[in-house]
């Protein structure tokens, strides 16, 4: 075969990227309008494109079926064309692998090539794509059934954290520790979905595991009473194998558990390293945008608490949540950290039961402690009223000072360096002899107590559980338990003095509704708290020796 003049070749090799262009011009917008037939629950009509595209990198113009050698560092994904005993760039060691990428399938550019050109996952075409106004992009859509809803006081929760409900096309990704309940927080999401819409007009849900087998999902949801026929599971790792066999099925939402086993063909190095997470995460997120899909993601998180993988992760997500938990107790917290649709503030509050997550209609019964009004238990204990988000809970501050021991305090649920202030300010400014006392603090139910809110409630409890005989020459009631229906709320300054905090308003409403007959609360917010007209009673007070007097000094 003769070899056609320079002129020619490079004539046919720009009517080859035309075509290609023209293909995937085509295949965007064959995606375009699968993700539209899906909301509306249609199924088994073939696509003109695969959603595995999104998932595969483009092979670049002008290059050969030779293949070429390339070294990757599974650590960074950084790629050189010749091997190192040690990475350049992250300096890791025995992390350099050699990459052989074939001339078919999606590895059919360099490792890194791909690991640069794979990153514009859909060929679009800039003339089509122009700006538009704010007017054109609302134009019939509306705002308050544009959210996919969810049912249930379960649903309730989860929609709290996330602002309002799921939003179409949304990536959300949720972290926590091994065995908080992840995985069974999305099973439960997913089943949650489907009950918001009609059986036979939904479509699926889709849960897609790269760590446990459908079996081992299966029966999970049956231990959690989950029967849904329109649940779909999948257990796969390869991203596009994952596309391909969903889109069939057209979903309403998927599940993946977790994003740190997924991985792209056409990205050298194994499932989970950097370079595989961010890239695997960018694939969906692209997917997620153009189908109007809702993605959640499962991310494992590192000995230090944080999502494994770069940090870029978390950046490239529009929700971030934690689960959290302790081991020893069986509630745990929904907490969002990120959230471009809603607030970040809220939490969600449950109980992993038999059954699975059930919500907490009241979170502060999982902080109180019932006692009888005459109990001995109650030295030592008082209720601080904190805010998390837009919700207000009741904790209980636990308190013990031991005299004539030597042994140093511990402080538990609360910053030792706040501890160790009020203490200061309270042998300072209300005269009490704490100096010769081992001072023991604890927050019950393992709650962590970062609000000034709850001083007033920590320097409370001290005083309850203090007793010593040079003092109650003047206050002959220490150590006596504070009367359980009265609750504390108010930070602590240097000089003794109380400062209000914000929202004080909601605080004492909260407390009221819980039966709670008196509250303590700084001098200053007196005047705003007139107007509520609640059934109970305002202690005003300007500093501790205030507080002492009118708390203990009645009960003498």
């Amino acid at each position: 075969m003769q070899q056609g003049s320079p002129s020619q070749t490079s004539t046919s090799e720009a009517k080859e990227e035309e075509e290609e262009e023209g293909e995937g011009e085509e295949e965007e917008a064959g995606v375009k309008a699968k993700g539209k037939k899906g909301r509306a629950g249609a199924q088994g009509v073939k696509s003109p494109t695969k959603w595995s595209s999104v998932a595969a990198a483009r092979r670049p113009a002008g290059k050969g079926a030779k293949e070429r050698v390339s070294w990757v560092c599974n650590n960074c994904g950084e790629a050189d064309s010749q091997w190192w005993g040690t990475c350049r760039r992250c300096q890791a060691t025995g992390t350099v692998v050699q990459y052989v990428a074939g001339p078919e399938g999606g590895a059919s550019a360099p490792a890194e090539v791909s690991h640069h050109v794979g990153r514009s996952w859909i060929p679009q075409k800039s003339k089509e794509m122009v700006p538009q106004s704010l007017q054109e992009v609302n134009k019939g859509v509306n705002q308050a059934e544009w959210r996919i809803p969810l049912s249930g006081s379960f649903g309730m929760e989860v929609s709290r954290v996330l602002g309002g409900g799921i939003v179409p096309g949304s990536l959300v990704l949720v972290g926590g520790d091994p065995g908080v309940g992840k995985s069974s927080l999305m099973l439960q999401l997913a089943s949650n979905i489907l009950e918001s819409f009609n059986a036979e007009e939904s479509s699926p849900v889709v849960y897609v595991s790269g760590e446990e087998s459908i079996e081992q999902i299966g029966n999970r949801a049956a231990r959690m009473s989950i029967t849904s026929s329109k649940l779909y599971l999948y257990s796969g790792t390869d991203m596009e194998d994952i596309l391909d066999k969903i889109q069939p099925l057209s979903p309403r939402a998927l599940v993946i558990d977790s994003i740190q086993t997924v991985y792209v063909r056409s990205f050298a190095g194994s499932a989970g390293n950097l370079s595989q997470v961010k890239e695997c995460t960018s694939a969906l997120l692209r997917f997620a945008k153009m189908t109007d899909i809702p993605v959640f993601l499962i991310g494992h998180v590192t000995k230090s608490g944080d999502i494994a993988g770069p940090r870029l992760l978390e950046h490239i997500v529009d929700v971030v949540l934690y689960m959290e938990g302790e081991r020893c107790s069986s509630h745990r917290l929904l907490r969002s950290v990120k959230n471009r649709f809603g607030s970040t503030d809220e939490l969600g509050v449950f109980e992993m039961a038999e059954f699975g997550l059930q919500a907490v209609l009241n979170p502060s019964q999982m902080f109180l402690t019932e006692h009888d009004s005459d109990s001995e238990i109650l030295a030592g204990l008082a209720v601080a009223v904190i805010l998390d988000g837009s919700r207000a809970f009741a904790l209980e501050v636990q308190a013990l000072c031991v005299s004539g021991s030597p042994r140093a305090g511990q402080v538990v649920g609360i910053p030792s360096s706040r501890a160790d202030i009020i203490i200061s300010v309270l042998i300072k400014q209300a005269g009490l002899k704490l100096q010769d006392n081992t001072i023991f603090l604890n927050v019950v139910s393992g709650f962590k107590l970062t609000e000034t809110a709850g001083d007033l409630a920590i320097a409370a409890s001290i005083c309850s559980s203090f007793k010593n005989a040079s003092f109650l020459i003047v206050f002959s009631f220490l150590e006596f338990p504070i009367p359980n229906d009265i609750a504390f709320i108010g930070e602590v300054g240097l000089g003794g003095e109380l400062r209000t905090v914000p929202r004080m308003d909601k605080r004492v409403m909260a407390i009221a509704k819980l039966g709670y007959k008196k509250c303590v609360v700084p001098k200053a917010s007196e005047k705003l708290l007139k107007p509520l007209n609640l059934n109970m009673e305002i202690l005003p007070c300007s500093n501790l020796k205030q507080v002492i007097n009118t708390v203990f000094r009645h009960q003498g």
